[in-house]
């Protein structure tokens, strides 16, 4: 038996939420724990109903979306922020990423792919579709590189399989697909991560991916 995943979803309207937690609920899989309005009630409520994954909109009264991704990420590393939002800006889907979330979702999305996001997200997969991914792609290519002279000696130390796994990461392979394709364990996967995160002072695969393409690893 599969095991239940915990749902909160924070949106500032009742009818939205109503209808995702009818639509979540007919998955054996999912259970919706709770429903909140904006940031400043989402943060309460994940402490007392300790979600998997929050599905979180942007634009919010009293706490946006972005700030409340920032407080979920300090406070509750081990919970996932999935971006359900309308809105695709540049600044918006940066601010979201750059903040901790791990999935960023436009509110027409499919039902099936909103439920396969969620359970990439909870084996601590990012989750971006193509058009998100294009965006952080053209940002990726826009990263000026640096001299090899001034490249910390740290990011030197980075493995030939560290080195592999990252360019993996940047074309947005998930764990899953990177130990296929490396044929190894994802639970190996993870661990070269680790390692990268470290080696870089990345705080996430984005940000790690930045980095990578700023010094010319990638």
């Amino acid at each position: 038996m599969n095991k239940i995943i915990k749902i909160l979803i924070v949106d500032d309207q009742e009818l939205f939420r109503e209808g995702l937690f009818t639509l979540l609920n007919i998955q054996n899989d999912f259970q919706v724990v709770g429903q909140a309005k904006n940031g400043e009630d989402a943060l309460l409520q994940i402490t007392m109903l300790d979600p998997d994954i929050i599905l979180l909109d942007l634009r919010m009264p009293v706490m946006d979306g972005v700030e409340c991704t920032k407080r979920i990420n300090n406070q509750f590393p081990n919970v996932k922020v999935i971006v359900l939002t309308t809105f695709d800006e540049d600044e918006l889907v940066f601010g979201a990423l750059h903040a901790g979330a791990i999935g960023y979702l436009l509110k027409d999305v499919s039902p099936d792919k909103l439920f396969d996001a969620i359970r990439t997200a909870y084996r601590g997969d990012y989750y971006l579709p193509p058009n998100i991914t294009a965006k952080v792609m053209s940002e990726f290519t826009k990263t000026p590189r640096i001299p090899k002279q001034e490249i910390p000696e740290i990011i030197d130390e980075l493995s030939k399989r560290e080195v592999e796994v990252l360019k993996m990461v940047a074309i947005g392979l998930s764990n899953k697909e990177i130990a296929s394709k490396l044929v190894i364990a994802e639970g190996t996967v993870k661990n070269h991560l680790t390692s990268i995160f470290y080696k870089l002072g990345a705080r996430d695969r984005m940000h790690a991916v930045l980095v990578g393409k700023k010094y010319g690893i990638i």
